[in-house]
């Protein structure tokens, strides 16, 4: 953990400044690397698909971080788009690992069906120091709006912004954890100048569908496909996750475009956040990869699926 709720930065009530930002990046240990783990594993796969730099990061004195994504070798004009997004928050590891994974065992599925394009780590300088933030304590995921503050944020909207329209599918890889609760939350509170509301973290896998473009079908054959690999979140007693009405099996809303969702950002008509819960005693971090990898296949497949059964062979 990062930082500790026993250690509160600034005052209580007032939203932090500079000084208290400096304060709380000075905490932020590098732990992992993004070069060897992350830039290592996409090299080992420009032999099957193109890679891109979509933009870098200018984080002195941590250093510089480049951007990358992964295409389809056979992108083309004619085919439907999906996009895969792990990493907006650094420190969920399966999302990462997981769209990795997915490139590398299942991408070539998809080839002459769909243009795949693959950002697997969004928030590198996040990753490295397992920390939900940026360098300058902004959530990437509340900054996918136009003139972002978040260098992430808008390298990655601006990867985007040329294929909006095409979109079929964006799938974005995450995870609820039990630092949540006891770090970056209590964090959020703090910076924000507000009192920390304790909140409950789910046992299990779970999906965010969009409150202005619900898909629920989509959505249960994600949960379904899931099912196989790991346990399903289960509503608590207020039938609620993580404070929002259950709308279906493992399914909850947030309105993605309002709220600044890296979700929102493609138009794509099917549209999912994937959360899962590596902390639990239920699931290995194999399983945790896993279960990213089949949230995607079964996207792609059910969208693809329906594009096959409409009249026009459009969805």
């Amino acid at each position: 953990m990062n930082m500790s709720v026993h250690e509160p930065i600034g005052t209580p009530g007032k939203p932090w400044g500079d000084a208290e930002k400096a304060q709380w990046r000075s905490r932020q240990v590098r732990s992992r690397s993004y070069a060897e783990d992350v830039l290592g594993s996409i090299d080992g796969l420009r032999g099957r698909f193109d890679v891109e730099q979509y933009g870098e990061l200018d984080y002195a004195p941590d250093g510089r971080y480049p951007l990358f994504a992964i295409r389809s070798r056979d992108w083309s004009d004619a085919l439907p788009c999906v996009l895969v997004t792990g990493g907006v928050h650094g420190y969920e590891t399966s999302g990462v690992r997981g769209a990795l994974q997915f490139v590398d065992e299942h991408a070539a599925d998809y080839a002459g069906r769909v243009n795949l394009l693959v950002a697997p780590c969004v928030s590198p300088w996040g990753y490295e120091r397992v920390q939900r933030w940026n360098r300058d304590a902004l959530d990437p995921n509340r900054s996918f709006r136009p003139g972002s503050p978040a260098g992430e944020s808008a390298a990655l909207m601006q990867l985007v912004a040329p294929l909006r329209g095409r979109f079929l599918v964006h799938v974005d890889l995450h995870e609820t954890t039990d630092s949540d609760e006891s770090e970056f939350r209590p964090a959020l509170a703090a910076r924000d100048g507000k009192a920390f509301e304790p909140g409950e973290i789910p046992d299990g896998f779970y999906l965010v569908d969009d409150t202005d473009n619900p898909q629920r079908a989509f959505q249960q054959a994600i949960i379904e496909a899931v099912a196989k690999v790991t346990h399903i979140a289960p509503a608590d007693a207020k039938g609620e996750i993580i404070g929002s009405p259950v709308i279906s099996p493992g399914v909850i809303e947030y309105a993605l475009g309002p709220l600044g969702l890296c979700a929102g950002i493609t138009g794509a008509r099917y549209t999912t956040t994937t959360e899962v819960y590596p902390d639990s005693p239920r699931a290995t971090p194999d399983q945790c990869n896993a279960a990213q990898v089949a949230a995607v296949r079964a996207a792609i497949d059910f969208a693809l699926a329906q594009a096959a059964s409409a009249p026009t062979g459009r969805v």
